[in-house]
């Protein structure tokens, strides 16, 4: 979307801190508690925690996807040029190198100085289907395995809505099915589309730093998590070319007073400026797909490859008609730069 003027999309960061409770009922029966027990036990050594400087101290949880000590965590652990470490199953710390970020996804990569670290095994996306048994496993503050469990609660082709108790510190941890494959990336608490941030210090190293966390989960028990197929699409396009390529149209974009889309800035040189769009533009449609929302159209754009060429249908003088655009490649620099507007507590300006 535009480089200088995007809509505000919330964002969560629920981190590791504080181990996880159960959710109660038919999930958390004793069978189902034996059998997450034995799976903690299994992928523990493939959870580890991710710790990055700037400015102030950031905590998250990470699972190693690769042999080579390639691990996924948040992106929003990225650091500003300082170290990384992360601390293993068995305790050992370990420096670790930041490979590159993505802010649809939410999702970063690093690399441990240590090939020996375990990879966990792989399901497929395809496996699910709602009401499958998940279960979700951290590092609690004593270095422990932190466990909680519950079901699949719906499929999208982004994300996966899980009924299962999310308390501070889950994000990041590892989603696996019965059998300790890894099905998805638990992001945090899924509340009507927008995920929100809270921040508070840990309890168990107050002082040392600020760390990231959910502050509760509502009532729903309900749950957001990234598919294992995208996670794992994100981490090799990262691996390969150090970023995810993503479409860019270069408009700033609002609502008007019957809440459409409309364009109310066009970039310079930009994919909407040569497609001839026009502030005022009303956008209703991207593809075949209805823009509810100008999230939904930061979203359709993001999906989409530069040089891929999208149909878009908008309203003109009270007018419908369809605009072809070839996208742009949303730039990492500006993306950075959003991530760091979008959390200015986790990115605050650096000090002279």
């Amino acid at each position: 979307m535009n480089r200088k003027h995007r809509p505000a999309i919330a964002v969560m960061a629920a981190w590791l801190v504080w181990s996880l409770s159960p959710l109660p009922g038919p999930a958390a029966a004793t069978g189902a508690q034996r059998d997450s027990a034995d799976i903690a036990k299994k992928i523990y050594p493939s959870v580890v925690r991710v710790e990055a400087q700037n400015h102030t101290r950031k905590v998250a949880t990470g699972v190693v996807v690769e042999k080579g000590g390639y691990v996924v965590t948040t992106a929003l652990i990225s650091p500003r040029d300082q170290k990384i470490v992360i601390t293993t199953a068995d305790g050992r710390k370990v420096d670790a190198e930041f490979l590159g970020f993505d802010t649809e996804t939410q999702l970063a990569l690093v690399k441990a100085k240590d090939a020996g670290l375990p990879a966990l095994a792989m399901g497929k996306g395809a496996d699910l289907s709602a009401g499958s048994w998940i279960c979700v496993v951290g590092v609690s503050p004593e270095s422990t395995p932190a466990v909680t469990q519950g079901i699949v609660s719906s499929i999208g082709e982004d994300r996966l809505r899980l009924n299962v108790w999310v308390t501070p510190g889950s994000s990041g941890g590892p989603v696996v099915d019965e059998k300790g494959r890894m099905v998805g990336l638990l992001r945090g608490i899924y509340v009507e589309e927008k995920p929100v941030v809270f921040q508070f210090r840990d309890r168990e190293q107050a002082g040392s730093g600020v760390v990231i966390s959910r502050g509760e989960a509502p009532s729903s028990g309900m749950a957001l998590a990234v598919p294992v197929d995208v996670v794992l699409d994100v981490a090799v396009q990262i691996k390969e070319k150090g970023k995810v390529e993503r479409g860019w149209l270069g408009v700033g974009i609002g609502t008007d007073e019957d809440g459409r889309v409309v364009i109310v800035q066009i970039d310079p040189e930009s994919p909407a400026e040569q497609a001839q769009l026009r502030p005022g533009d009303i956008v209703l449609r991207i593809g075949d797909k209805d823009v509810p929302g100008p999230d939904r159209l930061a979203a359709e754009i993001r999906k989409r490859k530069p040089g891929q060429e999208v149909t878009l249908r908008i309203e003109r003088d009270g007018k419908p008609q369809d605009v072809k655009v070839k996208l742009g490649e949303y730039d990492q620099d500006d993306a950075k730069r959003e991530l760091e507007v979008r959390f200015p507590r986790l990115f605050p300006p650096v000090p002279p």
